[in-house]
């Protein structure tokens, strides 16, 4: 056992175990059933506690977008952050926001939008970078057929896109109407969720409404000017210890991996950490293409992400 990891429990499988109190005094097998058993009925009702609080907060929301103002925009973060708190998830933010809650009034009069640009390995970087940003995120089209996870995404003003390449120019159009709006929006360009061991390469696709080609320019309204900010996102303690590789597995959720048998895996454990790292702000006009921008802030969250898997980031801004 390496002395970065968690530790391993008995009695359950490898990766999705939670951890066992040792100090209690009794027999392995006693210790393991009720310790399995404590485990269980804490996720059921932190599973419970989630739906109700999911049910009461889009209540609120459903009026709030009805609404002037900025209530709609704070509260999804403050949803995201309760529902990380309930499921014991710890947060902890180095590095500034550059965005904000801003009107379309300030857009024109020349503030510039942000499009946060963050990995992804898990369904609980929605949770890691909701809890902590003003932020709406751009999600594939199925996500809004989901039960209760599509209710949630649209009082929430997702936009949702599709691989289909007929849709481009309106889901261009979407993305642009929402930067004029004043908000600011999240993208994961690595396409798909990884393993969390590694970043993924960017595709320059997603970035075209920060630097839009010839044929996006033709098809959609002009953008208004953005900055780009790299989001570097590390799942880095369980059970306050660290997280090696063979723990990566508790937070990652990637490939034909089912979703409901995750989420119970990761309901039973107590304890957990999302270490958010925001990167210095990156203009687009500074850049010669859109490629090559993409490749500059792949490299700024893929080093951010190493670093913090090693331990070697700082506590900054909690």
């Amino acid at each position: 056992m390496s002395h970065r990891d968690a530790p391993s429990p008995s009695g359950r499988r490898r990766h999705n175990r939670p951890i066992i109190d040792e100090s209690v005094n009794f027999p392995v097998n006693q210790a393991t059933t009720q310790s399995s058993l404590f485990s269980r009925l804490s996720c059921i009702g932190r599973l419970i506690a989630v739906l109700i609080w999911a049910f009461w907060a889009g209540c609120l929301q459903a009026l709030f977008i009805r609404l002037p103002g900025p209530a709609k925009i704070r509260l999804p973060r403050v949803f995201w952050y309760t529902i990380g708190r309930i499921l014991g998830l710890q947060f902890r933010v180095i590095g500034t926001p550059a965005g904000g809650i801003r009107t379309a009034r300030d857009v024109q009069n020349g503030e510039r939008p942000i499009v946060y640009v963050a990995n992804h390995c898990s369904w609980l970087d929605i949770i890691a970078v909701g809890g902590v940003l003003h932020t709406v995120f751009v999600a594939k089209g199925e996500v809004g057929t989901w039960p209760l996870i599509g209710t949630i995404s649209r009082l929430g003003r997702t936009i949702f896109v599709s691989r289909n390449r007929q849709n481009t120019g309106k889901e261009l159009h979407d993305m642009a109407d929402r930067l004029w709006d004043g908000d600011d929006i999240v993208l994961f360009p690595e396409g798909t969720s990884s393993d969390g061991s590694r970043v993924l390469p960017f595709l320059s696709s997603f970035f075209a409404v920060a630097k839009p080609g010839r044929l996006e320019q033709a098809g959609m309204p002009k953008p208004p000017p953005v900055l780009i900010q790299p989001v570097s996102i590390v799942y880095d303690r369980l059970e306050g210890l660290p997280v090696g590789r063979s723990r990566r597995s508790v937070f990652s959720w990637y490939g034909d991996m089912d979703l409901t048998p995750h989420i119970w895996s990761f309901g039973q454990w107590r304890s957990m950490r999302a270490t958010v790292l925001l990167h210095p702000p990156l203009n687009p006009e500074d850049f010669k293409s859109r490629k090559e921008l993409a490749n500059a802030t792949f490299k700024a969250v893929r080093d951010g992400a190493a670093q913090l898997r090693q331990g070697l980031v700082p506590d900054g801004q909690n």
